[in-house]
């Protein structure tokens, strides 16, 4: 199983490079621009991945950032979003690589952003949880960059592992 999310560690390292390349490409009135989706704009957008991933990863660990606001703006500047993003995703893969089967099989115990009480949920799950919720909000920032006519951003899996197997990551 272990191998399973470490492929998901990875995949999402790489989801996440490849999106914020091509939101770099976005002009600051686009990048702010509402567009309809949950966090209106690319930036909310981006805030919100890093923001839900602190949560989650200090679920996970009982380390880093905990925001209280799953709407808040992390960083103004697109520079230090991206820089926050990077480290955060090199926190996950070694937070996954660091995983035994045991800790995968065991449970966490955490309050919600939105509520007081406590929740106890197996550790697997979660993560699956973890990585279909950053694939999901990837997804409504890849519809924000078609809205500008930006459509040749690939994001799939498969995308991701046939450049594993090829080589070229």
């Amino acid at each position: 199983m272990k191998a399973h999310y470490a492929t998901f560690a990875h995949y999402n390292e790489w989801a996440n490079r490849r999106l914020y390349d091509h939101a770099a490409k976005l002009s600051d009135a686009e990048y702010r621009a509402d567009r309809g989706a949950f966090f209106k704009s690319m930036h909310g957008t981006l805030n919100h991945l890093l923001t839900a991933d602190w949560v989650w990863m200090h679920r996970f660990t009982g380390e880093g950032p905990s925001p209280t606001r799953l709407d808040a703006i992390q960083h103004e500047k697109f520079a230090d979003l991206r820089a926050a993003r990077e480290a955060e995703d090199r926190r996950i893969i070694a937070f996954v690589d660091g995983l035994s089967e045991d800790k995968l099989a065991g449970s966490i115990r955490y309050r919600r952003v939105s509520t007081p009480e406590e929740f106890v949920q197996p550790l697997a799950p979660a993560l699956a949880h973890f990585f279909n919720h950053q694939a999901h909000h990837r997804g409504q920032a890849h519809t924000i960059l078609c809205s500008f006519g930006r459509r040749d951003l690939v994001l799939d899996l498969l995308g991701y592992q046939r450049e594993v197997d090829t080589g070229r990551i």
